[in-house]
């Protein structure tokens, strides 16, 4: 049986929301950790005497380690399993961010953000892989962006509690919740998390082991199964490596123009978000008003459903190209 096949054929089970679920509270988490540095940085200028140019380290700091964590999570994954990867990641970005509470000077703070960073880009193109694993084909680009939306939602819910906590409870207890609330979802994880069962499929498996995953999608239709496989299309080219095969000839254009539009979409997002409350300190507002008017921002990430909505149905590229 082709597993592949199995996931097109049959219904979106409750064991897939399951997943849906799990993977969406990581990318949430993800997009919370990452927004927190910039709803607590007027703060940090206050409490440390800190000039602006001093702050731009530490709020870079992350997005170094969101680079490095996910030019590597990519091979670790293929060699270890994407939950492996998963769970590492979300406990060392939850113990990091947890770290970085009690830190003592600016530096500290810079060095415990990388590290931070290293796991919030380790999870999230994993946590999309994972998922995307798990979906039907027809279905893909919707449930995929829908369970990304848990980033900007995130970021969002970062704004909206840094403006209640930090005034009762000060800075350090957003990256105290920041680091308490994923390290609890790493629990769940072990628990509920299963492996991509195409990931099984492709490295050879127990078959038992695979079968024990897709009776919870499939049922009942796959107890005489003997033998699962995974078919795929081979990419049009004789590189050997996944790198060659992206920049070959047939897909350099297309995925070249996908990282710029990436690139500039994060320059962006990442710009604004980490800026906003100190831009809107130096313009007279309050930093709770300013921490509340940025968190509105991320909130557009929403849209992303029905964007993938939209791909499912009309050319993908100019979909993205739109947007």
């Amino acid at each position: 049986m082709n597993v592949q096949t199995l996931l097109n054929e049959h219904p979106f089970s409750g064991f897939q929301w399951r997943i849906f679920a799990l993977c969406f509270f990581i990318v949430l988490l993800d997009g919370f950790d990452t927004s927190a540095i910039g709803y607590i940085a007027p703060h940090l200028m206050t409490e440390w005497g800190v000039s602006k140019p001093d702050l731009a380290p530490v709020l870079s700091a992350a997005l170094f380690g969101l680079a490095a964590g996910a030019l590597s999570a990519g091979p670790l994954a293929d060699k270890l399993g994407r939950k492996v990867v998963l769970v590492g990641s979300v406990a060392l970005f939850a113990a990091a961010c947890l770290g970085s509470a009690f830190s003592p000077d600016l530096w500290t703070l810079t060095a415990l953000r990388f590290v931070t960073g290293v796991g919030l880009g380790a999870a999230m193109p994993n946590a999309v892989t994972l998922m995307s694993e798990y979906c039907p084909d027809s279905r893909r680009a919707t449930l995929t962006n829908a369970m990304f939306c848990g980033f900007p939602l995130g970021a969002a819910f970062g704004g909206f509690l840094a403006a209640w906590m930090i005034p009762l409870l000060g800075w350090r207890s957003v990256l105290m919740l920041g680091g308490v609330l994923p390290l609890i979802l790493v629990v769940l994880l072990l628990w509920q998390l299963p492996e991509s069962v195409r990931y099984m499929v492709a490295k050879g498996y127990p078959m038992e082991r695979v079968r024990r995953v897709l009776l919870r999608i499939a049922g009942d239709s796959v107890k005489s199964v003997q033998r699962f496989v995974l078919t795929e299309t081979a990419p049009e080219s004789d590189a050997k490596s996944g790198i060659g095969v992206v920049l070959s000839a047939q897909y350099r254009v297309g995925s070249v123009m996908m990282w710029l539009a990436y690139f500039m979409g994060l320059v962006i997002f990442y710009a604004l978000i980490n800026w906003m409350p100190i831009l809107f300190r130096d313009a007279g507002l309050d930093p709770k008003t300013g921490a509340l008017v940025a968190a509105l921002f991320p909130l557009g990430g929403g849209g992303a459903v029905f964007f993938g909505w939209l791909m499912e149905r009309f050319n993908a590229t100019r979909i993205l190209a739109i947007g």
